[in-house]
């Protein structure tokens, strides 16, 4: 009966630390955010590595529709109207899929952001498509990497890179009187809230 308690107790702390841990993943998701004008960027995406494989052109073949990482599709969510790659997109999630070729990507949003790989894309649900360029590279990336670059107030990049592949997206503010009067707005707020700061250090 000893023994059968011991085995028990055993059984439940493993069970409990086991909870703090999970299975080592192949593609480990990443998700990564970028204060952006008036609001955030969020990319949530699984990160395949190379491996030793020739990726573009045979492990990713051109000229199919692919998720732009691994298992669940890439998503990419706008907490406000942007205009990425030049084409006008209202604030909400979507997924990312692209069609790549040698020299050009073609790279859509699709409304079905929870969708599982590129199993279930449905041209019907696309929001935006456009093409961009690709660039070689002379180092290896060895895991897809998304990363925003050349950050202002107004634009920011969305830069991706796998194997010797680079490829920049453009995001831009949309509705930029919208967005001024909203600054205008946060700033009457702020002095605001300095007037009151201001009133309670002189009682």
């Amino acid at each position: 009966m000893k023994k059968l308690i011991l085995i028990v107790v055993f059984l439940i702390s493993l069970a409990s630390y086991a909870q703090n841990f999970s299975y080592p993943m192949a593609s480990p998701r990443q998700v990564i955010t970028q204060q952006f004008s008036v609001s955030q960027i969020t990319v949530d995406y699984g990160r395949p590595s190379v491996r030793g494989r020739k990726i573009f052109g045979e492990l990713v073949p051109y000229g199919k529709i692919w998720r732009l990482g691994a298992n669940q599709a890439t998503s990419i969510s706008f907490l406000q109207p942007v205009k990425f790659g030049g084409k006008s997109v209202k604030k909400g999630d979507y997924a990312i899929f692209v069609t790549p070729e040698a020299h050009q990507w073609t790279v859509v949003l699709n409304y079905d952001a929870d969708a599982w790989g590129a199993y279930s894309y449905d041209p019907n649900e696309n929001a935006i498509e456009f093409t961009v360029p690709v660039t070689q590279t002379k180092d290896l990336q060895e895991a897809l990497e998304f990363s925003f670059e050349n950050i202002s107030n107004e634009k920011v990049n969305l830069v991706i890179r796998w194997e010797y592949t680079k490829v920049e997206i453009p995001i831009e503010i949309d509705k930029k009187e919208t967005i001024d009067k909203i600054i205008e707005q946060l700033k009457e707020v702020k002095q605001f809230e300095r007037d009151l700061e201001g009133k309670d250090d002189k009682k």
